[in-house]
């Protein structure tokens, strides 16, 4: 419902597996090159994402890749199975760092960088990766691949004329979710209902009625339309009005139903688990250092700071200032 249907499945999502194929220890840390730590936060989300690691350590991509030069696809896979089969306690993300440039242009080697924009970039260049040599796809075939597959979803805004009750629904792709924490901020559930609750537009945000044929008062309402099966929430911790950064403690559950926030809240519960935290240590959101909370094969939570992987309890994981927040169905 409101995409056009693909022409073509570039990754077929029966093939998805969101359960671990084999249960084992956490892989190995990260080394800190300078400033690195936030590519070493993300890579280890990734690593422990279950069905992006079971799909890479399958050979599926790097089997039929034809793509000449850097494939983000090729070097994930590579740097997963580096990270899970390495009986080394850490190992040097060496490719990731080599072709850092091919990943994002914006990423500079040794210049402390955001951990969601490295997030963000790393899945564009994976999308990429996936499309090489097939660029005539159209947009909602794109959304096939399998970077689509596990974190892409759909989210629905619909517009009401408040003088008429005349809808306006639109539709947008997405492959993660920021979050404004700055006001009604207690807990993820209070801000992920304020987001889907509807809110009155803006004079500045003209909305001209089809049905009245008029400008008129108008309200907003943002629902997921379809749910990822991987979700990624941003909550976002620097003030976009002052700079500083927002240090609140956001409280965030370990199971987390999408169905309130969902276009259709009468279906069944959609149930998703924490698997990934990543949090941000330092006054400002300039300077400071990233890590992560990741739950490994083997069920059992753990701190990967760099180079450094300890066991941790649940508990630990679910007291932290949270910055990114990786949930799977």
């Amino acid at each position: 419902e409101g995409m056009a249907l693909p022409q073509r499945m570039a990754f077929p999502p029966e093939k998805i597996c969101m359960d671990w194929q084999q249960r084992q220890r956490p892989g190995a840390g990260l080394f800190n090159l300078g400033n690195t730590c936030y590519i070493n936060a993300i890579l280890q989300c990734l690593t422990y994402t279950p069905p992006l690691a079971n799909y890479l350590l399958s050979y599926e991509h790097s089997r039929s890749c034809q793509q000449q030069g850097f494939c983000m696809m090729c070097t994930m896979e590579a740097h997963v199975r580096k990270v899970l089969c390495s009986p080394a306690s850490a190992v040097l993300p060496g490719a990731v760092l080599r072709d850092l440039k091919f990943i994002g242009e914006e990423f500079e080697y040794g210049r402390q960088e955001n951990a969601y924009e490295f997030l963000r970039c790393a899945l564009s260049a994976m999308q990429r990766a996936c499309l090489s040599g097939r660029r005539d796809l159209d947009i909602s075939t794109q959304e096939t691949t399998i970077v689509h597959q596990i974190f892409g979803g759909l989210m629905k805004s619909r517009v009401t004329c408040l003088s008429c009750q005349a809808v306006v629904d639109s539709y947008k792709a997405f492959l993660d979710v920021s979050l404004d924490i700055r006001v009604r901020a207690s807990s993820l559930t209070t801000v992920l209902e304020d987001c889907v609750t509807p809110k009155e537009l803006d004079q500045k945000e003209c909305f001209r009625c089809i049905k009245c044929k008029k400008k008129a008062a108008a309200s907003k309402r943002v629902t997921v339309h379809r749910a990822p099966r991987v979700l990624t929430l941003c909550l976002e911790r620097a003030d976009q009005r002052t700079g500083t950064k927002i240090s609140k403690f956001v409280e965030y559950p370990e199971y987390l139903d999408l169905r309130p926030y969902m276009s259709d809240t009468a279906g069944d519960p959609l149930l998703c688990s924490l698997y990934a935290i990543v949090v941000h240590t330092g006054d400002t959101c300039l300077e400071g250092h990233f890590l992560c909370y990741t739950k490994a094969s083997n069920g059992l939570w753990y701190k990967m700071d760099d180079e450094f992987v300890d066991s941790c309890d649940i508990h630990t994981a679910l007291g932290q200032q949270a910055y990114l927040l990786f949930y799977a169905r």
